[in-house]
């Protein structure tokens, strides 16, 4: 059981762009127990990047609507508020609400209140998120640019 949290790029890539590498987060996605957290703020974003004529281009020419992607992500996620500014700072002002939630999420307990904590995986591409991997992992949060399942413990 983890929680992600997707940048807008990853989605991309996951429902436009079908791409193989994303194939082993697709599958964790759709684990029992496995939550996908984003906001309103993170969804807005998400619809307004479909609406780009180059991203348009690429949905009609795979028989894709922007409503289809739209609702795959809205059936995936969980809608939480904006979580407070991060204790870090990314260098990509866009990129800041991804870095907040995983991190409020990862220090405060999954539900917000401090309980049960899960580990908090965020998947970024964007440079600007990878650099902070290390001072995130200091918060309880796991930055990569391709989510790889953990390797299973070798039998001694």
């Amino acid at each position: 059981m983890m929680v992600f949290v997707l940048d807008t790029n990853v989605v991309l890539d996951l429902w436009v762009f079908a791409d193989p590498a994303t194939e082993p987060l697709r599958a964790a996605l759709a684990q029992p127990g496995t939550q996908v957290i984003a906001t309103q703020v993170m969804r807005d974003e998400l619809e307004r990047v479909l609406a780009y004529p180059h991203l348009v281009r690429r949905q009609a020419l795979e028989g894709q609507a922007a409503a289809a992607v739209l609702q795959a992500w809205d059936a995936l996620i969980t809608l939480h508020p904006v979580a407070p500014k991060a204790r870090f700072t990314c260098t990509d002002g866009d990129d800041q609400k991804f870095i907040d939630l995983a991190a409020f999420h990862a220090t405060q307990g999954n539900d917000g209140t401090g309980g049960a904590h899960l580990p908090v995986v965020l998947v970024s591409k964007d440079k600007a998120v990878l650099r902070l991997k290390k001072r995130l992992a200091t918060l309880g949060v796991t930055v990569v640019p391709k989510w790889q399942p953990p390797a299973a413990p070798s039998p001694l």
